[in-house]
């Protein structure tokens, strides 16, 4: 028999008493149980969106699941589980719920607004319990969004009635409605006037003005149209709470107002950028002091120098190899390990790389004439000392 939907006769109820229909162990979790009631004010994961939370008696409910009408609750008790005929309360975490509801509402009217003023559907959606994703079969540009956004933060201020309904057949019928697929059956119609129709079966806020505010925090191009993440209502606030905290402890960590960051910061990357050009200049020149000194007999060489920029490196390799016989290698400082580049004029610098493959689980490849990759976990008086050993000039 179907489970009777009571979040769709009050979206606001918290508690409710059901009789058991079904209790069937969970397999390999122990005081676990899949449990079936003839009501439930439980919604479960259904349209996109995370299902309720709460309690089931003393048990903890960690999933709900619809199929075929029936709902399905994953309950975990630390005491005995119910019987089937047993009547047992349930509640639900409002503060979950309530939040579900406001980024859902919020959704509709997102959507609803992107239908009416760009005709995109929006062809996929998901709630989860920290995040709120929008798939649109069309591209929005950033002043497109931020128009939606504003339009939508309005129709929340106006406080609109949201209705939650089923209509009859000629009803339905003669309704332009959104709708992400197929529908058979009675459909429960979300209506918010002048904004959006959409077929929906999840719980919603009675009013826009429950939403509080809706923000996009994300967009990118996804599957020929545009991917936005929203937050809405206690989780937009959240989220503007941490953006503040790390602005103003960002502000104060670098002396400068937060109006101010953008110039203190684009300040301090020029400043690194020329101090780190100074420094790979140094650098380089300490490595061709390096080069210039190596014994001109000696057969394979090694150095180690602290960071230098990828060219440098190479080059570096190259003038070695033009010098030395066997194989000319250059590893440079980075972190926990080092960056490097090995070649030779007459031999297969592969067979260092495998070596260091071997002993070190180094990372990396290339051809005969050279090759380059990466080390950790490994000091250079270590690699120094291995490297001699293997390769004995």
């Amino acid at each position: 028999m179907e489970t009777i939907r009571l979040f769709d006769q009050d979206a606001y109820a918290t508690t409710f008493q059901s009789r058991v229909s079904s209790v069937t162990p969970v397999t390999g979790s122990e005081n676990c149980y899949e449990i079936i009631l003839e009501q439930t004010l439980f919604f479960p994961e259904e349209g996109g969106q995370s299902p309720d939370l709460g309690t089931l008696g003393e048990g903890q409910v960690q999933n709900v699941q619809i199929h075929d009408n029936i709902i399905t609750h994953t309950v975990c008790f630390h005491g005995p589980a119910p019987a089937v005929s047993d009547t047992i309360t349930g509640t639900i975490d409002w503060d979950h719920r309530f939040s579900n509801m406001q980024n859902h509402s919020g959704e509709h009217i997102f959507s609803g607004i992107v239908h009416r003023l760009f005709g995109f559907e929006n062809v996929g959606f998901h709630l989860s319990d920290n995040s709120v994703t929008m798939d649109y079969n069309g591209i929005l540009s950033p002043e497109d969004i931020r128009r939606v956004e504003h339009l939508a933060n309005e129709a929340i201020y106006e406080n609109i009635a949201i209705q939650c309904d089923y209509p009859d057949e000629a009803t339905l019928a003669a309704l332009d409605y959104r709708s992400k697929k197929e529908l058979s059956g009675p459909i429960r119609i979300v209506t918010i006037p002048g904004i959006d129709v959409c077929a929906c079966c999840a719980p919603h806020v009675h009013r826009t003005g429950e939403i509080g505010l809706l923000k996009v925090i994300a967009s990118q191009k996804y599957k020929g149209g545009i991917r936005l993440n929203i937050l809405c209502g206690h989780r937009a606030m959240a989220h503007y709470t941490a953006s503040m905290e790390l602005l103003q402890n960002l502000s104060h960590r670098l002396s400068a107002g937060v109006d101010q960051l953008p110039e203190f910061i684009d300040r301090l990357t020029e400043d690194n950028r020329l101090l780190s050009g100074k420094l790979r200049d140094v650098s380089a020149a300490q490595l061709n002091k390096e080069i210039a000194g190596v014994d001109p007999d000696a057969k394979h060489v090694f150095l180690f120098t602290d960071a230098v920029d990828h060219l440098t490196l190479r080059n570096g390799v190259n003038a070695l190899v033009s010098m030395h016989s066997g194989f000319c290698g250059i590893f440079c400082a980075s972190k926990d390990g080092f960056s490097y580049i090995v070649g030779s004029a007459s031999l297969d610098s592969r067979e260092v790389g495998n070596v260091l493959r071997a002993s070190f689980a180094a990372k990396g490849g290339g051809k005969p004439e050279m090759i380059q990759g990466s080390i950790q976990g490994v000091s250079s008086d270590a690699l120094a000392a291995f490297l001699a050993e293997q390769f004995p000039s």
